[in-house]
């Protein structure tokens, strides 16, 4: 099969790979109608993560069964599914709690790459949702979406606890974080504030349910934040980037008693004791267990009530995924789609 393979910073080749079988009795193989690239992956294609040798790129996928294992039970050929970017049994203790990105036997889709034409899917029972028959062709970019950044999105909400009367900011302004947007809509809250610079997606903030945006970073974003909200900071703060920047923002941009929902991938964040102590502001978050919310988000996108699919302004044949991660390296795509 083709699958795309980061060779070294800035260097993204689409080239044969195995096709994957069958290795455990709960894998199942799909053949993916879609997949795309995530913003955590330009951490690598940056540099900042270091890549030992070439390495399968991808986390996120959507598709239909081919075959699956002897113990597989949930899923069946023919099947349309939607999978998180974490493997998992469901069923550990840590899994019915919630977490199922912290499950014990969990595995990571983007150590084994999902930016190609066939995947694997360990512990297919506890990782894959089935579409209520085969979905249209439009809605397929909104079930990818659910994939990672809409069900990292509606973790990111879920644990800065927006909710009804909530006045919530959202750090970041990539597929996540604009997925944010669109949960703690739908989640009731009161007053949205997207934080971005960037018109296209300032446009596309509104769209999802934004009412106020604000264009400062750092400490003059803090200062803008707490001007709308009568100098006491919001409610409720989503942290998308991962950054030094985005996290003291979001945790300034805080009233005391508030909530944080971090789920940018942490590069290099130090917290000031001292400051976090005397903020009273709760953090939550983490690697988003995107399979707690799948259920729901399926319905919601099948039923048409959401369209999360937006995030994506380019689509691309897999064979050009190079210059997919080009795309989005330089801010000229928000989430590049790729069609195998």
């Amino acid at each position: 099969m083709r699958g795309a393979v980061l060779y070294a910073p800035g260097d993204v080749r689409v080239e044969d790979r195995p096709d994957p079988a069958i290795i455990e009795p709960t894998d199942a193989v799909i053949r993916l109608t879609a997949t795309c690239v995530c913003g955590s992956d330009l951490w690598p294609y940056r540099g900042v993560e270091q890549v030992d040798g070439p390495a399968p790129m991808g986390h996120e996928y959507v598709g239909v069964v081919e075959e699956v294992g002897s113990q597989v039970t949930t899923v069946r050929p023919g099947q349309f599914v939607v999978g998180s970017f974490w493997a998992s049994d469901n069923t550990c203790e840590i899994c019915r709690a919630g977490y199922q990105s912290g499950c014990v036997n969990r595995v990571l889709m983007g150590a084994l790459g999902t930016q190609s034409e066939f995947a694997r899917i360990p512990l297919a029972d506890g990782t894959l949702v089935a579409t209520p028959g085969l979905p249209d062709a439009d809605l397929v970019p909104s079930l990818l979406a659910a994939s990672d950044v809409l069900g990292t999105g509606w973790f990111a909400a879920v644990a800065a606890g927006a909710g009804p009367g909530r006045t919530v900011a959202v750090v970041g302004d990539g597929a996540v974080g604009l997925c944010a947007v669109l949960a703690a809509r739908q989640l009731g809250a009161e007053r949205i504030i997207a934080m971005s610079r960037h018109a296209p997606r300032q446009e596309l903030a509104r769209q999802f349910g934004a009412t106020d945006v604000v264009t400062e970073r750092g400490d003059d974003g803090v200062a803008a934040v707490k001007e709308l909200t009568n100098g006491l900071g919001a409610h409720s703060v989503v942290e998308a980037v991962g950054t030094q920047q985005s996290m003291m923002q979001a945790i300034r941009s805080t009233r005391p008693g508030g909530h944080v929902g971090y789920v940018g991938v942490s590069h290099d964040v130090a917290l000031p004791g001292d400051e976090l102590f005397f903020s009273l502001v709760h953090l939550h978050g983490g690697p988003a267990p995107v399979r707690q919310y799948l259920p729901e988000l399926v319905e919601l996108i099948c039923d048409r009530a959401i369209d999360p699919g937006r995030v994506f302004d380019l689509t691309l044949p897999l064979e050009r995924a190079a210059e997919g991660y080009r795309a989005m390296d330089e801010r000229r795509a928000v989430k590049v789609l790729l069609q195998p």
